[in-house]
């Protein structure tokens, strides 16, 4: 069930946050702390959402294709990310903003926030300050390199940090030839490191009566990916760049299949996964070179002609269908799929990982985590901006509608963007 707070039932029921995260990494792991049951009150700046009326679409476009009459509010990838949060818009660059907010850090359990380095302590809301107000606030700090090292003053974006954190080197179909995700891996990486810190340090409050401040940095969360080429380049060895290639299995890769820009990945680990897939190939030209027993050096060694082969075979199906064929004969694949293709996909549809209760009934990714206790109907959509200025400061609070309306006459609270 959910109650007047916005929390829903859920491990972390009765864990109030704060929440002043923006972009991804942190509005990521606020969701899923949100979607566990945690209370969050979202403080907002008034221009966090842009103006009132955006120059141009955002990333991810708008929610039912349109603007609308509240563009701030409609952003479908601002709200794909604030699900299940009560909204406070407050200017933060005021003293009296900053009082409301430390007046909020007394209330809470955690406070969470993602800017640069030292822009919490320009505001004059370090962790020193927020714990001298609160000696049990937990401050979760996500900088893109760390407050500390030389780094630590310079502007991260994922796109940026991922090549340093070395994956990138390794991406690519040659070393000459390097390639970005072009995902910003790292934001999602240090969002989910955010809330393993979060209940690990709840867990400890419980234990010692104290609170905490924990930094995440994404650098360093994207150096934590490296895979064996840190540990092959540890003990002198060069590491390559293989595509979609992989140094322990063959054939491994993406494959055509029928339609424009339509493919299928494959991934034969085993020698018995070989001899099926040798099976299914029979009839196809060029196949009759392969043998069934051949062991996965062999097949490495002829990996162009049996992608060459593989390519002929797949191109006669569709992804799903070639998909389906080679599964069922204990051969590891799948289609390619486009985001139209995961929404509507049979087995998604079939756990129910996808919710739709926003506007316009737009699909939103559910939580990867299933356990009791964790119901998406319980959920909340996206709140507006400043949707819940009086609520949350006469609950948390105990202010009245005069001291609210004051407060907004001020200039220190806002339920829209300032024109």
């Amino acid at each position: 069930m959910t109650d007047a707070s916005g929390g829903v039932d859920g491990p972390l029921r009765g864990v109030r946050i704060l929440d002043l995260t923006h972009v991804w990494a942190g509005p990521l792991a606020v969701r899923m702390l949100s979607d566990l049951g945690a209370e969050v009150i979202k403080i907002e700046a008034p221009y966090g959402r842009g103006p009132q009326q955006l120059p141009f679409e955002p990333i991810g476009g708008w929610l039912g294709g349109e603007p609308g009459d509240e563009p701030w509010n409609n952003s479908a990838l601002f709200v794909k990310l604030h699900r299940n949060r009560r909204s406070v818009c407050l200017d933060l660059k005021q003293d009296d903003g900053r009082a409301l907010l430390l007046q909020l850090v007394r209330e809470a359990d955690v406070i969470i926030e993602n800017f640069s380095a030292y822009a919490m302590q320009q505001m004059g809301l370090g962790y020193e300050v927020l714990s001298k107000t609160n000696p049990n606030i937990i401050y979760v700090t996500m900088p893109g390199y760390g407050s500390s090292g030389p780094y630590s003053e310079r502007v991260a974006f994922g796109p940026v940090v991922e090549p340093m954190s070395g994956l990138t080197a390794m991406l690519g179909y040659s070393p000459v030839e390097p390639r970005n995700t072009a995902l910003a891996v790292m934001d999602p990486v240090a969002g989910t490191h955010a809330v393993g810190a979060v209940m690990t340090v709840l867990r400890q409050r419980q234990q010692n009566g104290h609170g905490a401040r924990v930094e995440l940095s994404l650098h360093e969360g994207g150096v934590s990916l490296s895979g064996p080429w840190l540990i092959d380049e540890q003990m002198d060895q060069s590491p390559q760049c293989l595509g979609n290639r992989h140094p322990q299995m063959a054939p491994h890769g993406i494959y055509p299949s029928q339609g424009e820009d339509e493919w299928l990945a494959i991934a034969c680990e085993t020698d018995a996964q070989w001899a099926a897939l040798c099976q299914v190939l029979q009839s196809t030209p060029g196949a009759d070179q392969f043998r069934a027993d051949w062991p996965v050096a062999v097949r490495h060694q002829h990996a162009d002609a049996i992608d060459q082969t593989l390519a002929a075979w797949s191109a006669q199906f569709s992804k799903h269908a070639a998909a389906d064929l080679l599964q069922r004969h204990g051969v590891p694949a799948g289609p390619v799929n486009t985001t139209p293709d995961m929404t509507a996909d049979a087995h998604i549809q079939a756990r129910g990982f996808f919710v739709s209760y926003e506007r316009f009934n737009t699909p939103m990714p559910g939580n990867p985590i299933h356990m009791a206790g964790l119901n998406p109907d319980q959920w909340r959509p996206c709140p507006r901006l400043g949707e819940h200025n009086r609520e949350v400061l006469s609950e948390w609070l105990a202010l009245s509608d005069s001291e609210v309306a004051a407060l907004e006459n001020e200039g220190i609270l806002f339920d829209r963007p300032p024109d």
